[in-house]
């Protein structure tokens, strides 16, 4: 039920029951215990986890699993570091280790990634992505799966310079800096060229090209090199005939329209993005996936999730490719007990008439 719910919302065929998914519960360990009876946590053996991770995800009803394939590994060459606050629970995500090989804005305008990280074998690529595809149907069986691209166009610029040298660079000169967004753009095609011969019918997509005020450059910045790529690196997806998710966190109200135009299939996004917007423009178009805002779940009160709810099922029941998640993702830090509140609220809300 879940996979055909997930399908048919993909498809725009109306489910009558609103699927859903989740973003960091799968390693929420206690939530997970709670739920499943399974007793796991972040020091428990893999096996362990991926049968509870498993149990949890068929009782919570996932449609599908977010996930992508390649990201910052790809660029390991030349990346900068930035470390990572605590996120997980058990802290094991910390990381302390800064550093960036660049020292002033001409490396950053004149960087070449075809030079840096080469050329890729095409079928190496795809046979990776249907590797990939093939292993989360095994772990997934009843969710529709997917592979995909984290490193898209923004978010790739980002794990090569970092935020003070990218600003720095874009600030120096930002047609330049759009020229060397170019390049980047050239060299990542490879992989959605060979994403396009994998097996994956659905692909997730993902660039966060906004900070939670929205646009960190002027939107003419984005319109001159960054949506025009995003068309040519869909471009073989589309001729593949692939439903293509696009994720970005932060609030990009502002170019919800320019990302439509590239051809997406659906829009993944946090609560600062305004999905009523979104349902409303492109609600019968467009799959689009959220927004609870986990902030209500870690310090609301009931009455507070239950609205939370209410709401995003308001906008979206009505749409068919409506996904209820939490936008924000579901941390350690929501108490155990809020969670299981969502839960249900969302089970009790989750039928359409």
């Amino acid at each position: 039920m879940s996979y055909q719910n997930a399908m048919d919302a993909i498809n725009l065929q109306m489910p009558r029951k609103i699927p859903r998914t989740e973003y960091s519960a799968s390693f929420y360990w206690s939530l997970i215990q709670a739920v499943t009876g399974i007793p796991v946590d972040s020091s428990s053996n893999d096996v362990l986890k991926r049968k509870a991770t498993a149990a949890f995800e068929k009782a919570w009803d996932f449609g599908f699993t977010w996930t992508t394939l390649t990201g910052g590994q790809v660029l390991e060459k030349c990346h900068t570091s930035m470390g990572h606050a605590v996120y997980a629970e058990g802290g094991t995500d910390y990381d302390t280790r800064i550093s960036c090989p660049f020292t002033e804005a001409e490396q950053v305008l004149s960087f070449d990634p075809w030079a840096v990280y080469g050329e890729q074998d095409k079928g190496e690529l795809t046979r990776q992505y249907n590797e990939h595809y093939d292993i989360n149907c095994a772990e997934h069986p009843d969710q529709v799966n997917m592979t995909g691209i984290y490193v898209t166009m923004i978010s790739g610029l980002l794990e090569i310079f970092g935020w003070e040298m990218l600003l720095e660079g874009l600030g120096e000169d930002s047609d330049r800096f759009g020229e060397a967004a170019n390049r980047y753009a050239s060299w990542i095609q490879q992989y959605f060229d060979a994403l396009a011969e994998c097996k994956a019918p659905v692909v997730m997509i993902h660039d966060d090209i906004v900070w939670t005020s929205g646009p960190f450059v002027n939107p003419a910045w984005y319109r001159k090199y960054i949506f025009p790529n995003y068309e040519k690196l869909f471009d073989p997806l589309h001729k593949a005939g692939k439903k293509i998710l696009f994720t970005s966190d932060g609030t990009y109200d502002a170019l919800v329209d320019d990302i439509a135009a590239c051809g997406v299939s659906g829009f993944v996004m946090e609560p600062t993005t305004d999905m009523e917007y979104i349902a409303k423009k492109y609600g019968r178009t467009h799959a689009f996936v959220g927004n609870a805002d986990c902030r209500i779940l870690t310090l609301g009160t009931k009455e507070d999730i239950r609205r939370e709810v209410e709401r995003c099922i308001r906008i979206g029941k009505d749409c068919p490719g409506f996904f209820m998640a939490v936008g924000n993702h579901i941390p350690s830090n929501v108490p155990v007990e809020n969670a299981l509140y969502y839960n249900q609220c969302y089970e009790e809300l989750a039928y359409r008439d």
